[in-house]
C-alpha cells in the first residue's frame, strides 16, 4: 500500500480525471467545514459514457495503489458518480447534473490550488 496524504491523493485523482478528458476539476479542502471528508474532488464529463470511464479509471488506479473505496454510488446511471475514499470524496458529474446541483457554489471558498 502506498502512503500519501489526503491532499496528495486528491491531486492524484485530479490527474487521473484529466487523463480521461474530464473537465472543470475542482479540489476542495472541506476539513474545516465537515467531518465526512477532508477533500472533495468535483469534476465533469460530457456524457454518461465519459463519466463512467472517468470513474472506472479512478477505481483502477486506486486498486493499483491498494486503496479501496468505502463506497461507490451512481455507476449504473453515470449522471453523478460519488466515490468515497474516506478522506477524499470524488464527485463526477455529467455536466448538466453539475449545473443543477451546483456543489461548487456551496463549497467555493475551499478551493485548493493544483
Amino acid at each position: 500500500m502506498v502512503f500519501i496524504t489526503a491532499e496528495e491523493f486528491a491531486k492524484k485523482i485530479g490527474e487521473w480525471i484529466e487523463a480521461k478528458n474530464g473537465f472543470d476539476i475542482d479540489i476542495l479542502n472541506v476539513s474545516e467545514k465537515t467531518s465526512i471528508a477532508n477533500y472533495f474532488v468535483i469534476a465533469s464529463g460530457s456524457s454518461e459514457r465519459q463519466v463512467k470511464a472517468i470513474a472506472d479509471h479512478i477505481e483502477f488506479e486506486t486498486k493499483e495503489m491498494e486503496i479501496f473505496p468505502k463506497g461507490i454510488e451512481g455507476m449504473r446511471e453515470s449522471r453523478w458518480i460519488l466515490m468515497d475514499y474516506y478522506d477524499v470524496i470524488v464527485h463526477i458529474f455529467h455536466q448538466n447534473e453539475r449545473e443543477t446541483y451546483d456543489l461548487d457554489r456551496l463549497w467555493k471558498d475551499e478551493l485548493v490550488a493544483r
